[in-house]
């Protein structure tokens, strides 16, 4: 059942090619769990599209099954390297092997974000502290997870 509705999902992706598969998933008892994204966030209808398309393509006669078919909720991590793009200029908080990181994506390139952020730190003469702007380029290979983090 999972390679046809694999098929079944990838057909609907393709024909708004700003949508990516997220995951898929079919539980022992065939809850089937579809999450998209796109290059630009998932509209509602184009959930209803993907839901339609595997559902009138599957025979419940055959397999009862259940379908749900959803956007990432906000607080997931970033699973897909394409998501980055829609998250420039946000607020990110990222953990590697060594550190955890927050700030905001200003750059993407084929192997690496760039987080910008600003900090205090003592004035290199005199007394007090001043605003400084950091820059960090992370290696997509040694982010272990990252999330846009939400300011209210």
């Amino acid at each position: 059942m999972k390679e046809e509705v694999t098929k079944l999902v990838q057909d609907a992706i393709a024909e708004n090619e700003a949508l990516f598969l997220i995951d898929l998933s079919i539980s022992p008892d065939n809850n089937i769990k579809v999450i998209v994204d796109g290059d630009k966030g998932v509209a509602l209808n184009e959930c209803i599209r993907i839901s339609r398309h595997i559902e009138h393509n599957l025979d419940r006669e055959e397999t009862d099954f259940s379908l749900e078919v959803t956007s990432p909720d906000v607080t997931d991590p970033i699973v897909n390297k394409r998501q980055y793009n829609k998250n420039i200029n946000r607020l990110l908080k990222v953990k590697t092997n060594d550190e955890s990181i927050e700030g905001n994506l200003i750059e993407i390139d084929e192997n690496n974000i760039t987080l910008q952020w600003k900090t205090r730190e003592p004035k290199p003469v005199g007394k007090g502290k001043q605003t400084v702007v950091k820059e960090r380029k992370i290696p997509m290979n040694e982010i272990k997870q990252a999330k846009v983090k939400f300011t209210f």
